[in-house]
């Protein structure tokens, strides 16, 4: 045994078996670690609902939302109703003047049923609407009033939408709606939600 290997194999031999232990630890506590997203994670996110963006102005959030009524069940049935759902501005946890009167709008299917009441649903596949007048009231309000061409004969109604701008928090920087308000009083005989 020459000198320079005696001195080296004590050493060596430590570091030699550290590293496999180190090593197999290692690629234990790796095959472990569960990997959270999917391989197609990037495309799923592609395919859900439309909603707010941070770079919309107040007129783009209002025109989007009125486009996926107007094609309301494309791709599937009340899409345009979930796109409106993802752009309102209430506490799902408290009851809301989304539509005028005090309503508990927390669950969709809620939500969902005001559409289809008689007044509202002219909103879902109208054929025309124009924009009447829009206005910022506040530096982060803006309110656009439109009158809507339903599908059915006859059929015309003037809504006005009131989106905000949030200041802070996790929506900061985003236009979500306030109100979506009928001209009449549509609640006055009242509604089954």
């Amino acid at each position: 045994m020459s000198f320079g290997s005696s001195l080296l194999s004590p050493p060596h031999a430590f570091w030699l078996s550290f590293s496999k232990s180190t090593t197999s630890r290692f690629k234990a506590a790796a095959s472990n670690v569960p990997d959270f997203l999917s391989a197609d994670w990037f495309e799923s996110r592609k395919k859900r609902p439309f909603g707010p963006r941070l770079d919309f102005s107040a007129e783009d959030a209002v025109h989007y939302q009125l486009e996926a009524l107007k094609y309301n069940d494309q791709p599937r049935q009340d899409y345009g109703i979930e796109v409106m759902y993802r752009f309102a501005g209430f506490d799902p946890f408290e009851r809301s003047t989304y539509f005028g009167p005090f309503f508990d709008l927390g669950q969709f299917e809620r939500f969902r049923r005001i559409f289809h009441h008689s007044t509202y649903r002219v909103l879902l596949g109208h054929k025309e609407r124009k924009i009447m007048s829009s206005l910022f009231v506040e530096e982060n309000k803006y309110m656009q009033r439109v009158w809507i061409r339903g599908s059915r004969p006859e059929e015309e109604e003037i809504f006005q939408l009131t989106m905000t701008q949030r200041v802070g928090g996790c929506w900061d920087g985003y236009w979500l709606t306030e109100s979506l308000l009928h001209d009449r009083d549509t609640f006055a005989g009242g509604l089954a939600y």
